[in-house]
């Protein structure tokens, strides 16, 4: 496996593919759930996976009703969580390195708000390390419209042709595709389909990217 050319900048997806937040995320709102008196089975929570807050409230009045209280769910959720932080992903700190060493500047596009994001980041200590960082509240359209890739790849003076984009999610690998990026896959909850084959390099770890990039 080879990509097309060599990637003049790499934009990394953060929830389940820098982070390991996704677990951390499902445990919430199946607490959030409980003490609300629903359920929500692991189908529905899939279905949340990559998507943007707006559109997941969508989704969550199409499980529960119109008249379900997204604003309960939300504190809940956050109250579930609290000061806890989500891990990096495996290879994700020497994948960084790898990238520093060959001169390529990478950036952040995900659908979390930037509250999230800037907690991860000074836990990790990642705050002067990412060139550019696109959060939900930084485009009009979330995840899987284009705009966090097109917007991360300008901030980064990149075409996005020639942008590495690396997503586990089907909804991101359809916003970083539509972008016109490389793309690269790293499956975490979401199995790839063969859309996401069409679309995507698919590997099994950030180390694979590392890898990748070093050939």
């Amino acid at each position: 496996m080879s990509l097309p050319r060599r990637p003049r900048a790499v934009v990394f997806d953060l929830d389940g593919t820098l982070i390991d937040s996704e677990a951390l995320v499902k445990d919430a709102h199946f607490a959030a759930c409980k003490l609300m008196g629903v359920t929500m089975s692991d189908a529905q929570f899939l279905a949340l996976v990559g998507m943007h807050r707006e559109a997941n409230d969508l989704q969550l009045k199409r499980y529960y009703g119109d008249d379900f209280p997204l604003d309960d769910f939300i504190a809940h959720t956050r109250a579930h969580i609290g000061d806890r932080v989500a891990p990096l992903k495996a290879g994700a700190v020497e994948l960084m390195n790898a990238l520093d060493e060959l001169a390529l500047p990478f950036g952040l596009a995900t659908s979390s708000r930037r509250p999230w994001v800037e907690k991860h980041f000074a836990a990790h200590g990642l705050s002067d390390r990412f060139r550019a960082v696109v959060t939900r509240q930084d485009c009009l359209e979330g995840k899987p419209h284009p705009e966090p890739y097109l917007n991360a790849s300008r901030l980064l003076a990149a075409a996005p042709g020639d942008v590495l984009a690396l997503e586990d999610s089907y909804a991101g690998v359809e916003s970083a595709h539509a972008a016109g990026c490389m793309t690269v896959m790293i499956p975490d909850l979401l199995a790839p389909t063969d859309v996401e084959r069409g679309r995507a390099w698919i590997v099994t770890s950030l180390s694979d990217v590392t890898r990748l990039l070093s050939r």
